[in-house]
């Protein structure tokens, strides 16, 4: 991650995400097809000197060209509605992480430990280490293990805010009064980073996320250290 283009493109790290560019792709070779060969069909009647002056109607090419749209649809639609029953599904989390939303920086509770709190402010440009990351790196990232069924519930204090973490397919909105949820399985260690996808203010830009992904046994440490 050396550069802006690898943190825009951070490699996908959870099974979520792997399904959703697996659809993306799909959905994507499908509109190829079809505008190859309405390209191809578009050509050819334009370039050939083929008339009939005396064609009204042709049912059978009108039933070809309502059937084949429906099954188009089908194909989509189908593993479309699989993705929204699993982006929802939240099966036997490990932890549970609630994120709350404020103008502009994010509060964080581990809801299965005892007074485990804190806020997560961005880290201002004269205070960045060397290898820090511009309006990206925060003051306090989300420790959370990997290999682990993770739930997170959002929600926020003033304005409508949005939890996006891209690398794991997650884009959850914090709204007032609500308490949203989503799950995500981290498949590896590494830094994985985010920012608020609704534009909620002024400073919308400097309410970043950071996830730290570490093996169980550090979580563990970390959780006893931190209580």
């Amino acid at each position: 991650m050396a550069t802006w283009s690898n943190l825009n493109l951070q490699d996908r790290s959870s099974p979520l995400i792997e399904q959703l560019i697996f659809f993306h792709d799909h959905t994507l070779i499908i509109l190829t097809i079809i505008t190859i060969l309405v390209g191809y069909l578009m050509s050819t009647l334009f370039f050939n000197k083929y008339i009939n002056r005396y064609l009204l109607e042709g049912q059978i090419i009108e039933v070809i060209w309502t059937v084949l749209p429906a099954i188009t649809l089908v194909f989509i639609a189908l593993p479309s509605l699989r993705l929204l029953y699993l982006l929802d599904e939240v099966r036997n989390p490990l932890v549970t992480l609630k994120s709350i939303g404020h103008q502009w920086y994010w509060s964080y509770e581990y809801s299965n430990f005892k007074i485990l709190e804190f806020d997560s402010y961005i880290i201002p440009i004269n205070e960045l280490k060397n290898r820090g990351f511009r309006l990206l790196d925060v003051d306090n990232r989300i420790i959370l293990p990997f290999n682990t069924q993770i739930r997170v519930l959002v929600t926020a204090i003033d304005v409508i805010h949005s939890w996006t973490i891209p690398a794991l397919g997650v884009k959850i909105d914090a709204t007032p009064g609500r308490l949203n949820q989503s799950n995500f399985f981290i498949n590896r260690s590494g830094l994985f980073y985010g920012q608020c996808s609704e534009i909620c203010g002024a400073n919308h830009s400097f309410i970043p996320i950071v996830i730290e992904s570490v093996p169980i046994n550090i979580f563990i440490n970390w959780i006893i250290i931190s209580n």
